[in-house]
């Protein structure tokens, strides 16, 4: 079929009245065969989606399609070379995660957008590429030089850390200020919340990570809300006396979520008691939820084969346990623990019988000096850091001893906090039974279990991110 195009006419006379343009008595009729409009086509098409892409951002608790560049193992020799010089600027906050102002989402954009909200919870959150070089590449990491992972205390299969020996537990009961810290030596970590800052072992290991929080789509907002939630719950629950003391500390701990310990041979919901309610409306609550989703998108984005492992290992748990429930659709963590005071603060302790080598997501919240309390006390580390209200730590808790330091009278902070059973994994990694039934339905396939534990803790290790991969502009 063949198109037509016209032209406006437009026509003068010469003095002599003969018509200057003397191809406008024919219109001239064009076939479609001599115009190719693919490459036209192709052209505003491409247009259109670069101007779509400007409008598009990740958000903290979006994870998208694009794919992230591949991270190799680590060494698994426990003698390594020390880390490349930490010669970074300061890195950017999330604040370039929000959307344009005033720019409306386009239909293809909320349709991603509502394609993620359903993958998430079976794949976890995937960083894009263009996240990783704006918030990762330019953080400056802090060192620990004294610290080699792989001589935290873990047991010898690796689902569970060592025990509290007695030396670890002199004093821990204790509480300490600031200033004692220093005086003893402790380096004190100036941090603002908001920037990035792993913290990296001796063999360039990123073994926690500093996370800190979004600064823009009134996620301060968010976590403002839920302080105040949290805050009245507490108020109107009147905990008794003994559940407000405890190896932790002097709060009250509402634990909710997946778990399994010695003796339960299979994994089960936390029974609340009295308190079922309240644990009940804090996970669904929007907020909290939405602090929940960040810090599992901060997993992701600082330790992605770690994060696949809590997704593998979730995914198996599903095969095994189809009816049970998901502590949050948005993160992979499968426990939380929601503390309640008007002051907050740990005794110094490990939760060892978290899953070793893996992360705890710890967030505060609150109305408090920073720079006055509410430190964490990293004590392997010799490190006390400013934790902020709001800011997000991910740190290996059943290995690393750690505590609070108090806010200041006057002040208020409660926490938030996530974290995986090792005992979890154990049971998808014995095919969905204990050790006891595993040894009796299979002998053999259990003592072949046995000797593939005694490298546990290495792959676990191996899980870790490192400063040559996550700081390499080749990665």
């Amino acid at each position: 079929m063949a198109t037509s195009i016209l032209w406006n006419s437009y026509s003068r006379k010469t003095r002599s009245g003969a018509v200057f343009a003397a191809w406008l008595p024919s219109v001239p009729t064009l076939s479609s065969e001599e115009v190719d409009f693919a490459p036209l086509l192709a052209q505003a098409i491409a247009a259109q989606k670069e101007e779509q892409e400007d409008y598009e951002s990740d958000d903290e608790i979006s994870g998208v399609d694009d794919e992230q560049p591949q991270l190799h193992p680590t060494t698994s020799e426990s003698s390594c070379q020390s880390p490349p010089p930490n010669k970074r600027a300061r890195p950017p906050d999330f604040a370039d995660q929000a959307p344009s102002a005033g720019k409306k989402l386009s239909g293809s954009h909320l349709r991603r957008k509502k394609k993620r909200a359903t993958e998430i919870p079976e794949s976890g959150h995937t960083p894009r590429a263009s996240s990783i070089q704006q918030h990762v590449r330019p953080a400056l990491y802090i060192p620990a030089p004294f610290l080699d992972a792989m001589t935290l205390p873990t047991t010898s299969c690796a689902y569970s850390a060592r025990t509290e020996g007695k030396t670890e537990r002199v004093g821990r009961k204790k509480r300490h200020s600031l200033k004692e810290m220093i005086s003893l030596g402790f380096q004190l970590v100036k941090w603002d919340g908001i920037t990035p800052r792993p913290l990296v072992d001796s063999c360039g290991r990123i073994f926690a990570v500093l996370a800190g929080q979004p600064v823009l789509n009134g996620y301060g907002l968010a976590v403002s809300r839920a302080y105040n939630l949290m805050k009245s719950l507490g108020s109107a629950s009147q905990f008794p006396a003994a559940m407000r003391k405890h190896r932790r500390g002097l709060f009250a701990a509402v634990n909710v979520g997946l778990t399994m310990g010695k003796g339960q041979p299979e994994p089960t919901w936390l029974d609340g008691g009295d308190y079922s309610a309240l644990a009940e409306q804090l996970i669904q609550n929007e907020d909290i939820q939405r602090m929940a989703s960040f810090a599992s998108y901060a997993f992701a984005l600082w330790a992605p084969r770690l994060h696949d492992h809590y997704v593998k290992n979730n995914a198996k748990l599903r095969t095994h346990c189809p009816d049970l429930r998901r502590l949050f659709p948005n993160s992979v963590f499968s426990c939380a623990a929601f503390n309640f005071a008007r002051n907050v603060w740990t005794f110094k302790h490990r939760d060892v019988c978290n899953i070793p080598y893996g992360w705890c997501a710890i967030q505060s919240m609150g109305n408090f000096d920073a720079t006055k309390g509410g430190h964490l006390i990293l004590w392997d580390l010799k490190m006390v850091v400013e934790f902020p209200a709001g800011a997000l730590i991910l740190v290996p808790s059943a290995t690393i001893a750690h505590s609070n330091i108090p806010v200041q009278d006057g002040d208020e902070r409660v926490s938030f906090t996530q974290f995986t059973a090792g005992g979890l994994f154990r049971f998808t990694d014995n095919n969905g039974r204990t050790d006891k039934k595993f040894a009796e339905e299979d002998p053999e396939g259990y003592e072949a279990a046995l000797e593939q534990r005694a490298n546990r803790w290495v792959k676990g290790l191996e899980l870790y991110s490192t400063v040559d991969e996550m700081f390499s502009n080749d990665s």
